[in-house]
Protein backbone atom coordinates (compact mmCIF):
# COMPACT_ATOMS: atom_id res chain seq x y z
CA UNK A 1 0.00 0.00 0.00
CA UNK A 2 1.21 3.43 -1.00
CA UNK A 3 2.01 5.47 2.09
CA UNK A 4 0.01 8.84 2.30
CA UNK A 5 2.08 11.23 0.92
CA UNK A 6 3.03 9.45 -2.15
CA UNK A 7 -0.48 8.95 -2.76
CA UNK A 8 -1.19 12.58 -2.24
CA UNK A 9 1.89 13.56 -4.43
CA UNK A 10 1.07 11.17 -7.26
CA UNK A 11 -2.42 12.74 -7.73
CA UNK A 12 -1.78 16.05 -7.40
CA UNK A 13 0.72 15.68 -9.82
CA UNK A 14 -1.85 14.55 -11.93
CA UNK A 15 -4.50 16.56 -11.35
CA UNK A 16 -2.50 19.34 -12.00
CA UNK A 17 -2.54 18.91 -15.29
CA UNK A 18 -6.55 19.39 -15.49
CA UNK A 19 -6.48 22.14 -13.13
CA UNK A 20 -5.76 24.61 -16.08
CA UNK A 21 -8.93 23.38 -17.45
CA UNK A 22 -11.33 22.34 -14.79
CA UNK A 23 -10.19 24.28 -11.82
CA UNK A 24 -9.13 23.19 -8.26
CA UNK A 25 -12.16 21.08 -8.40
CA UNK A 26 -13.36 17.48 -7.61
CA UNK A 27 -13.41 17.20 -11.58
CA UNK A 28 -9.70 17.46 -11.92
CA UNK A 29 -9.20 15.21 -8.91
CA UNK A 30 -11.21 12.15 -10.23
CA UNK A 31 -9.49 12.44 -13.55
CA UNK A 32 -6.23 12.30 -11.44
CA UNK A 33 -7.44 9.14 -9.45
CA UNK A 34 -8.59 7.31 -12.29
CA UNK A 35 -5.19 7.98 -14.00
CA UNK A 36 -3.43 6.89 -11.55
CA UNK A 37 -5.41 4.38 -10.69
CA UNK A 38 -5.46 5.23 -6.66
CA UNK A 39 -9.35 4.65 -7.27
CA UNK A 40 -12.28 7.50 -6.39
CA UNK A 41 -12.20 6.31 -2.61
CA UNK A 42 -8.63 6.67 -1.77
CA UNK A 43 -8.31 10.15 -3.34
CA UNK A 44 -11.04 11.50 -1.48
CA UNK A 45 -9.55 10.03 1.62
CA UNK A 46 -6.13 11.56 0.56
CA UNK A 47 -8.10 14.80 0.05
CA UNK A 48 -11.14 14.77 2.37
CA UNK A 49 -11.71 18.42 2.10
CA UNK A 50 -11.93 18.12 -1.84
CA UNK A 51 -10.22 21.79 -3.38
CA UNK A 52 -8.98 23.43 -0.26
CA UNK A 53 -6.92 19.84 0.76
CA UNK A 54 -5.54 20.21 -2.55
CA UNK A 55 -4.48 23.95 -2.99
CA UNK A 56 -2.89 23.25 0.31
CA UNK A 57 -1.23 20.25 -0.35
CA UNK A 58 -0.15 21.79 -3.56
CA UNK A 59 1.58 24.94 -1.20
CA UNK A 60 3.01 22.74 1.10
CA UNK A 61 4.12 20.42 -1.99
CA UNK A 62 6.01 23.50 -4.04
CA UNK A 63 7.67 24.56 -0.53
CA UNK A 64 8.87 20.91 -0.01
CA UNK A 65 10.67 21.24 -3.53
CA UNK A 66 12.19 24.95 -3.41
CA UNK A 67 13.64 23.34 -0.03
CA UNK A 68 15.07 20.09 -1.32
CA UNK A 69 16.29 21.47 -4.50
CA UNK A 70 18.58 24.32 -2.99
CA UNK A 71 22.09 24.58 -4.47
CA UNK A 72 23.25 25.42 -0.05
CA UNK A 73 26.96 25.90 -2.04
CA UNK A 74 25.64 29.12 -4.29
CA UNK A 75 24.08 30.42 -1.38
CA UNK A 76 27.32 30.82 0.79
CA UNK A 77 28.76 33.99 1.31
CA UNK A 78 25.81 35.95 -0.03
CA UNK A 79 24.16 38.50 2.20
CA UNK A 80 20.06 38.38 3.48
CA UNK A 81 18.95 39.86 0.91
CA UNK A 82 20.63 38.19 -2.12
CA UNK A 83 19.55 34.87 -0.43
CA UNK A 84 16.36 35.54 0.17
CA UNK A 85 16.04 36.43 -3.25
CA UNK A 86 17.70 33.32 -4.76
CA UNK A 87 15.42 30.76 -2.53
CA UNK A 88 12.21 33.14 -3.76
CA UNK A 89 13.12 32.80 -6.87
CA UNK A 90 14.14 28.95 -7.26
CA UNK A 91 10.37 28.56 -6.27
CA UNK A 92 8.78 30.56 -8.50
CA UNK A 93 10.78 29.06 -11.03
CA UNK A 94 10.05 25.68 -10.19
CA UNK A 95 6.21 26.79 -10.34
CA UNK A 96 6.73 27.40 -14.00
CA UNK A 97 4.72 24.91 -15.51
CA UNK A 98 1.76 25.94 -13.32
CA UNK A 99 1.16 28.92 -13.74
CA UNK A 100 -2.31 28.83 -14.55
CA UNK A 101 -2.93 26.52 -12.08
CA UNK A 102 -1.19 29.21 -9.13
CA UNK A 103 -3.43 31.81 -10.98
CA UNK A 104 -6.96 29.76 -9.95
CA UNK A 105 -5.70 28.84 -6.32
CA UNK A 106 -4.82 32.20 -5.96
CA UNK A 107 -8.39 33.66 -7.40
CA UNK A 108 -9.59 30.57 -5.11
CA UNK A 109 -7.69 32.11 -2.26
CA UNK A 110 -8.69 35.69 -2.33
CA UNK A 111 -12.25 35.23 -1.67
CA UNK A 112 -12.94 36.17 1.80
CA UNK A 113 -13.94 32.81 3.51
CA UNK A 114 -11.17 31.50 2.17
CA UNK A 115 -8.69 33.61 4.25
CA UNK A 116 -8.05 31.57 6.73
CA UNK A 117 -6.41 28.87 4.45
CA UNK A 118 -4.39 32.05 2.27
CA UNK A 119 -2.66 33.03 5.52
CA UNK A 120 -1.86 29.77 6.73
CA UNK A 121 -0.30 28.64 2.71
CA UNK A 122 1.97 32.29 2.77
CA UNK A 123 2.81 31.52 6.18
CA UNK A 124 4.15 28.13 5.72
CA UNK A 125 6.17 29.43 2.89
CA UNK A 126 7.73 32.31 4.03
CA UNK A 127 8.90 30.15 7.00
CA UNK A 128 10.28 27.89 4.53
CA UNK A 129 12.39 30.66 3.11
CA UNK A 130 13.55 31.92 6.06
CA UNK A 131 14.49 28.56 7.45
CA UNK A 132 16.24 27.98 4.19
CA UNK A 133 18.81 30.20 4.27
CA UNK A 134 19.19 29.15 8.07
CA UNK A 135 17.73 32.13 10.25
CA UNK A 136 17.87 31.14 14.28
CA UNK A 137 15.61 34.21 15.10
CA UNK A 138 13.65 33.36 18.00
CA UNK A 139 12.53 36.92 19.36
CA UNK A 140 10.36 39.49 17.64
CA UNK A 141 12.28 39.55 14.46
CA UNK A 142 10.58 35.82 13.96
CA UNK A 143 7.55 37.35 13.56
CA UNK A 144 8.64 40.43 11.83
CA UNK A 145 10.81 39.02 8.96
CA UNK A 146 7.94 36.17 7.96
CA UNK A 147 5.41 39.62 8.16
CA UNK A 148 7.77 41.88 5.80
CA UNK A 149 8.51 38.65 3.42
CA UNK A 150 4.83 37.84 3.26
CA UNK A 151 4.11 40.94 1.74
CA UNK A 152 7.34 40.93 -0.84
CA UNK A 153 6.21 37.24 -1.90
CA UNK A 154 2.87 38.43 -2.27
CA UNK A 155 3.08 41.06 -4.72
CA UNK A 156 6.16 39.43 -6.49
CA UNK A 157 3.70 36.43 -6.99
CA UNK A 158 1.10 38.43 -8.35
CA UNK A 159 3.90 40.04 -10.81
CA UNK A 160 4.87 36.91 -11.81
CA UNK A 161 1.65 35.61 -12.87
CA UNK A 162 1.42 38.84 -15.27
CA UNK A 163 4.99 38.99 -16.07
CA UNK A 164 5.34 38.15 -19.77
CA UNK A 165 9.17 39.39 -20.22
CA UNK A 166 11.50 37.12 -21.09
CA UNK A 167 13.01 34.75 -18.57
CA UNK A 168 10.49 36.61 -16.36
CA UNK A 169 13.44 39.30 -15.95
CA UNK A 170 11.05 42.28 -14.90
CA UNK A 171 9.94 39.62 -11.54
CA UNK A 172 13.14 39.21 -10.30
CA UNK A 173 13.91 42.81 -10.85
CA UNK A 174 10.59 43.72 -9.01
CA UNK A 175 11.58 41.06 -6.53
CA UNK A 176 14.84 43.03 -5.63
CA UNK A 177 13.24 46.60 -5.48
CA UNK A 178 10.56 44.31 -2.68
CA UNK A 179 13.35 43.20 -0.93
CA UNK A 180 15.28 46.16 -1.21
CA UNK A 181 12.53 48.00 0.87
CA UNK A 182 12.41 45.08 3.65
CA UNK A 183 15.31 43.24 3.87
CA UNK A 184 17.69 45.21 5.94
CA UNK A 185 19.22 44.22 8.51
CA UNK A 186 18.49 45.72 11.99
CA UNK A 187 15.52 47.70 10.40
CA UNK A 188 12.83 44.95 10.64
CA UNK A 189 11.00 46.43 13.60
CA UNK A 190 11.29 49.53 12.45
CA UNK A 191 9.65 49.13 8.59
CA UNK A 192 6.97 46.75 9.87
CA UNK A 193 4.15 49.48 11.15
CA UNK A 194 4.54 50.65 7.56
CA UNK A 195 4.11 47.33 5.70
CA UNK A 196 1.82 45.58 8.62
CA UNK A 197 -0.02 48.30 10.59
CA UNK A 198 -1.98 45.73 12.70
CA UNK A 199 -0.21 43.38 15.12
CA UNK A 200 -3.64 41.50 15.09
CA UNK A 201 -2.50 40.16 11.70
CA UNK A 202 0.70 38.95 13.17
CA UNK A 203 -0.76 36.88 15.91
CA UNK A 204 -3.21 35.45 13.23
CA UNK A 205 0.14 34.46 11.26
CA UNK A 206 1.56 32.72 14.26
CA UNK A 207 2.16 28.98 14.34
CA UNK A 208 -0.10 28.28 17.01
CA UNK A 209 -3.28 30.53 15.44
CA UNK A 210 -2.62 28.56 12.54
CA UNK A 211 -3.25 25.16 13.95
CA UNK A 212 0.49 24.04 13.11
CA UNK A 213 3.09 23.29 15.21
CA UNK A 214 6.46 24.88 15.21
CA UNK A 215 9.72 23.49 17.29
CA UNK A 216 11.15 26.72 18.28
CA UNK A 217 14.40 24.77 19.44
CA UNK A 218 15.32 24.74 15.88
CA UNK A 219 15.83 28.22 16.57
CA UNK A 220 18.01 28.52 18.98
CA UNK A 221 21.75 29.16 18.51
Amino acid sequence: MLKTDETRDRLLVAALKHVPFDGWSDKALMRAADETTIGVDAARRAFPRGTPSLIEYYSAWADRHMVASLDEEALQGLGVRRRVAAVVRNRLEQSEPHRESIRAAVSYLALPHHGPLSLKCLYRTVDAVWFAIGDKSTDFNFYSKRALLAGAYSATLLYWLDDQSGGREQSWAFLDRRLNDVVRVGQFSGNLKRFLPSAALLARMSPGSLGRKFDFSRGRR
